[in-house]
């Protein structure tokens, strides 16, 4: 579940009482999180994301705090520029100057929180305008907008919310499963399918959105496939693979990878092709086969892990390398 998914759940269990909200609306040089990170402050104290990787957190508490009591929203500046800096009495070093819209969320609720929770479940994009400064303090805040105008009102940060992205995970055994979770913990929405039905149950994936025991020929019944659609096939059957992929292979997909060795992937593309498949090089440079990148992975978990950082790279473009080896900014 991602920051925002779990600010608005817990909006959801405290319906008829106010909250507190925090959001990093400005960055200008270094800062461990972008704009767009949220905290939310539900009475009496239990506070769900961050704004910060924590050098902030214990003074953004007092301010969700205060605001909470008061209603009047405020805007902190942390400038953390100074090489010795000494806030709150830790050196932060971060080199950067954020800003951090703090308001209260009424006990009935904005319309945008509403909106935006039920564009996630369907798989919508939503645009939010958050107002900070420009206008009367009492016209601050958080309200649905329109991310694209560019550039956007001095003193309102936008943005534009997306659902996670669709991964379709073709096989139900026991190494699907830590992929399945790792995968939902991180945003992405999972589907299942294995044709096995003592496999493909809700109770061994209680994390995925959706868990369908059909055979391959069914699959356009139930799943997306589109240009948005990540699949890894992973059932460890010779003949369900083959007629998985034997649907796959022809569609635009952002990402397919095939678990198990190089030979068995190359022995099951001879076969589709036999069957007068056309595979072409853009085909086959779409394939990821064997999944997954080399961490040495070896258990159901790292090798879930390894799938996983593979994807992120596909989704984000960006190579495989350690940090300490980009030349550019780590948020490009």
């Amino acid at each position: 579940m991602t920051e925002i998914q779990s600010i608005l759940a817990a909006l959801g269990g405290v319906e008829g009482q106010p909250a507190a909200l925090a959001t990093l609306v400005s960055v200008r040089g270094s800062s461990y999180r972008r704009p767009g990170a949220r905290a939310l402050l539900v009475p009496p104290s239990v506070k769900v994301g961050s704004v910060s990787g924590g050098c902030l957190e214990e003074d953004i508490t007092l301010r969700l705090r205060s605001v909470l009591a008061s209603g009047v929203p405020q805007l902190v500046t942390y400038d953390t520029t100074a090489e010795n800096d000494l806030v709150w009495g830790v050196g932060l070093g971060c080199q950067g100057i954020v800003q951090v819209l703090v308001e209260r969320v009424p006990a009935a609720r904005p319309g945008w929180i509403a909106a935006l929770a039920a564009n996630l479940r369907e798989g919508r994009g939503t645009d939010l305008a958050v107002t900070f400064a420009g206008r009367p303090p009492e016209q601050w805040g958080t309200a649905l907008g329109t991310a694209s105008v560019s550039p956007p009102a001095a003193g309102v940060f936008t943005e534009r919310i997306e659902p996670g992205p669709r991964l379709v995970i073709f096989g139900a055994g026991a190494d699907a499963q830590p992929l399945g979770r790792m995968a939902q913990e991180v945003g992405w929405r999972v589907t299942v399918v294995d044709s096995r039905a003592a496999f493909a149950v809700r109770e061994r994936f209680p994390e995925a959105d959706a868990v369908f025991a059909i055979p391959a020929a069914s699959v356009d019944e139930h799943v997306e496939l589109d240009a948005g659609t990540f699949a890894v096939v992973m059932s460890h059957r010779y003949q369900e693979d083959l007629n998985v992929l034997r649907i796959l292979l022809g569609r635009s997909l952002a990402y397919l990878g095939i678990l198990g060795p190089r030979k068995r992937t190359e022995r099951i593309l001879s076969q589709l092709e036999a069957e007068g498949a056309v595979i072409d090089p853009d085909t086959l440079r779409k394939v990821c086969a064997p999944v997954g990148l080399d961490l040495g992975a070896t258990t159901p978990e790292t090798i879930a892990l390894s799938i996983l950082a593979e994807m992120q790279c596909r989704l984000t473009g960006r190579a495989p390398i350690p940090l300490r080896e980009r030349n550019a900014a780590i948020h490009g």
